[in-house]
């Protein structure tokens, strides 16, 4: 991991000016964020407007570990591998959050010689568009609690949840909290909470804005709160919606900044597919898909969560479908969803009925994307000690599966190192010139059909239990008329199932649903299952730890 970093900050970097002339962006087309990165503005769309569209690659993983499979790092030498066999790539990705790159995660820009860069740019503050989102989310919150204040006109029940506040920080002490205390000037004393930024309905928004109108749409159909009466109050209707816009106004534009080996990234938006959807945001993919003849984008988590949602909630709102779906895997995520422990799993040569048993996992995953009528390829993460047996029996694997199987060693050598994946998705992207546009369910089947076929058709499960408070909510949004919105499950990440120690591919449980929630700007439904926090907390050691940044302003352990 240090090599990783002297890598990036010792990488020559390419001036925005060099992007430009490649990409066809004018001065009116591009604002400068420093000399190597910027925004490109949301006019390059009407000016391309004619131009055909390049191929949509989805990277998704299988059900991630402890260890990390390296799905950001595949995405980045993808991209790179490429450009190496002569064309032109670009690659689209969410911004990392402050929370995990302090909490277990660290850094979240790649690795090695697939990196993006400039990577603690990236990392920290970049160009301000998390910092915008929570500004937006907690002025709404100020003005929904100043209208109560001030006289609560609309007759807003400040016993029922009201929107609450959001930090882009990992602490779980703010889950819950009770404000307004300190007497009459402070306020209406009342409980509330903190979600992290990435899980706030104005990240998920943002990355499923088509424009600046629609983004203004979308935040005044916010749900703040209800009326005493039990009608919703919205956004709009406290007058927060064109002021919520204005401080947006820089960040709906997407990031461009570039990889080690000078491919043009997009990094735009960031909400977590554990909570939200879990892709970089929709403008981004369509301005990319005008300026490369193949954009590669990244789906949070496993295909469970990331990839579904991407095809019933982002490419159902957008009308751009993958060409093709790339499934990461690694033999140690193989042998640990096999059985074994993470040191267990780390030893190349041994644990192979682990790692036959972990096929189960894989399995699953590729079996679910082919439901979207999408060709398949799976792309193994491939480490320096790996054992060139285990390799062999994955791609003897995938043979039996009947997809195509890559190893890569994007880490090590750069694009170098993935040009055979790289041409394999050439091609199977190549045979799919006009990708199937199949949902999993209609938006015109119940809530409860929803989750059902979800729960049933890609998560494994036998049967769903609602808990009460699930129950109320679920009735209260079918009177309410969004029962047709497509649902959006916050679930672990760790398992199919709703319980992180169920691993491999398990069947017959039942999925709880312990709360519904209502996303009316973002346009879904969110169904919370198992203990899913909306504000994550830190481990025992953080990885702000092990952070420092020395006199001359260079920055070490970020990775």
């Amino acid at each position: 991991m240090v090599e990783s970093i002297k890598i990036a900050q010792k990488a020559p970097m390419k001036h925005m000016r060099h992007f430009m002339a490649e990409l066809g962006l004018d001065e009116e087309n591009f604002e400068f964020y420093g000399k190597y990165t910027g925004k490109i503005r949301l006019n390059v769309l009407e000016k391309f407007r004619d131009k055909p569209n390049g191929k949509l690659i989805l990277v998704t993983a299988m059900t991630p570990t402890p260890s990390g499979e390296g799905k950001t790092l595949t995405s980045i030498g993808l991209s790179q591998g490429i450009q190496k066999v002569g064309h032109k790539a670009l690659v689209a990705l969410r911004e990392p959050s402050l929370g995990p790159v302090f909490g277990i995660k660290g850094g979240a820009a790649g690795g090695g010689f697939s990196q993006v860069i400039p990577m603690e740019k990236i990392n920290l503050h970049f160009n301000g568009d998390i910092h915008a989102v929570g500004t937006a989310h907690n002025l709404l919150a100020a003005m929904l609690d100043n209208h109560i204040f001030k006289g609560n006109e609309l007759n807003i029940d400040v016993t029922q949840p009201l929107w609450n506040r959001a930090m882009d920080m990992n602490d779980r002490a703010l889950r819950q909290i009770v404000v307004g205390l300190g007497g009459p000037v402070n306020g209406i004393p009342r409980e509330s909470g903190f979600v992290i930024t990435a899980a706030s309905e104005i990240m998920a928004i943002l990355a499923l804005a088509t424009s600046r109108t629609d983004l203004k749409k979308r935040l005044g159909d916010i749900i703040v709160g209800y009326t005493k009466e039990g009608q919703e109050v919205q956004a709009r209707d406290i007058g927060a919606d064109e002021a919520m816009a204005m401080v947006l106004n820089e960040a709906i534009m997407p990031n461009l900044v570039q990889t080690l080996e000078h491919v043009p990234a997009l990094i735009h938006a960031g909400p977590f597919a554990n909570i939200a959807h879990g892709t970089s945001s929709i403008i981004a993919n369509r301005i990319g898909l005008k300026l490369a003849d193949f954009v590669i984008t990244e789906a949070g988590f496993g295909a469970d969560l990331g990839a579904e949602k991407f095809f019933d909630i982002v490419c159902r709102t957008s009308d751009i479908w993958p060409s093709a779906v790339v499934i990461v895997a690694t033999t140690k995520a193989l042998k640990y969803h096999g059985g074994v422990s993470v040191e267990e799993a780390k030893m190349a040569g041994i644990h192979q009925e682990a790692l036959k048993e972990g096929f189960k996992n894989l399995k699953a995953h590729v079996q679910n994307m082919k439901k979207f009528k999408v060709p398949v390829i799976v792309a193994v993460n491939r480490y320096e000690d790996d054992d060139s047996d285990e390799i062999q029996m994955i791609n003897e694997f995938c043979e039996e599966l009947g997809v195509e199987c890559a190893a890569h060693e994007a880490f090590m050598k750069g694009g170098d190192g993935a040009i055979e994946l790289a041409k394999k998705t050439i091609k199977i992207a190549g045979a799919n010139p006009h990708p199937a546009k199949v949902t999993l369910y209609n938006n015109n089947q119940t809530i409860v059909s929803k989750v059902k076929t979800v729960a049933s058709e890609i998560y494994g499960a036998t049967d769903i239990y609602f808990e009460k408070k699930a129950l109320k909510n679920l009735t209260r949004f079918t009177e309410l008329g969004y029962e047709h919105l497509p649902i959006c499950v916050a679930k672990t990440q760790s398992s199919f199932s709703d319980n992180p120690g169920m691993r491999g591919a398990p069947k017959g449980f039942t999925l709880t649903v312990t709360d519904v929630q209502l996303s009316a700007g973002a346009g879904f439904l969110v169904i919370i299952c198992g203990n899913m926090m909306l504000m994550p907390g830190l481990p025992k050691l953080p990885a702000a730890v092990n952070m420092e940044v020395d006199e001359d302003g260079v920055i070490s352990g970020l990775f």
